[in-house]
């Protein structure tokens, strides 16, 4: 037996709880992983609360993230004993997740940790810092650099837009931060940002070209913050898109990618490659400041997880919630 939340649906409706669930019911894999460290995506607020019908069956474990050590494997790749991460691939919606003291999984999922991380600092990155890291690297294939000009990113106060924020100010980037919580200003300078812009700025319709001001955006929000965003991007610039906090829409007109050659990159994290992933998390080995994730950090046991979904949905959440899955 092993605990887990587990979210099921019938006549009464949606609902999660934490429970007690048998080995056998564990799904199909080939890889067993002893989890150690999950952690609370917005992603997994929707599942957990049903807010958006993403999950494919049910009974479901939720969490999109997992992070911890091989008990028995039928993979070449994986023996008892490797510590490992799995990001995405369908995690919570339609294979059983993270959020659970044991997971079955494939092994062409699983991803070595880096030896600069433990299980606990790999779920404060997670899939919001493993995202950061691909817009980033988007941003880079773009061929924008520090002597570019100013970054902006949107949600900053949020798991994707903290992890950004510290990993391009560590690159020389001068970033600007977009947060709906002023109140976090001082937080989010102290991850790097060189100025902190209040979220109503952006918010509302706006025109389609405005003055130009970013070499690049990674924007979590979508909607009209994402339209203002591209609007005021410099000539020749880019903006990576990986979230939807404000809305799925995207009410705009071709005009800032015609008239000032703007690439918009759309970025997943669920299904990238692994040859992606590998990089990404090398990268985040190289690249993130163990000190500044520290301070992105809140700890909570699995029995705590159900009722900070909504917490999270509601944007009053901050950095990353790493679950101890044995707490």
């Amino acid at each position: 037996m092993f605990k887990a939340i587990l979210i099921d649906k019938d006549e009464n409706g949606h609902a999660a709880t934490l429970a007690e669930v048998d080995d056998g019911r564990l799904p199909e894999g080939d890889v067993t992983v002893r989890v150690e460290h999950s952690t609370l995506n917005y992603k997994d607020g929707l599942l957990i609360t049903g807010r958006i019908p993403l999950i494919s069956h049910f009974p479901m474990v939720p969490g999109i993230d997992l992070a911890g050590t091989v008990e028995a494997s039928d993979h070449p790749d994986w023996r008892p004993g490797d510590k490992v991460v799995l990001n995405g691939y369908g995690l919570g919606e339609r294979h059983w997740g993270g959020l659970a003291q044991r997971a079955r999984v494939r092994g062409d999922w699983l991803v070595p940790l880096p030896a600069a991380f433990s299980t606990r600092q790999a779920m404060a990155i997670g899939t919001a810092g493993y995202a950061a890291m691909l817009c980033v690297l988007a941003l880079e294939r773009h061929g924008i650099r520090p002597s570019d000009g100013e970054i902006l990113v949107t949600g900053a106060s949020g798991g994707v837009g903290s992890v950004a924020l510290a990993i391009l100010s560590r690159l020389g980037y001068r970033v600007v931060a977009v947060t709906g919580r002023t109140a976090e200003t001082q937080y989010l300078k102290a991850l790097g940002a060189a100025e902190v812009m209040d979220r109503a700025l952006l918010a509302d319709p706006g025109a389609p070209m405005q003055a130009e001001r970013w070499a690049g955006a990674i924007d979590t929000a979508g909607s009209h913050t994402l339209v203002n965003v591209c609007a005021s991007v410099r000539y020749g610039g880019a903006v990576a898109a990986t979230g939807l906090a404000h809305g799925m829409d995207f009410p705009t007109t071709v005009l800032p990618f015609v008239l000032r050659n703007l690439a918009l990159y759309g970025v997943d994290s669920v299904m990238a490659p692994r040859e992606l992933r590998l990089r990404a998390w090398q990268r985040l080995a190289r690249d993130l400041n163990p000190d500044k994730l520290e301070s992105m950090i809140r700890d909570v046991g699995l029995s705590e997880v159900v009722g900070l979904a909504p917490e999270i949905l509601a944007g009053r959440v901050r950095g990353r919630i790493v679950v101890d899955v044995w707490n």
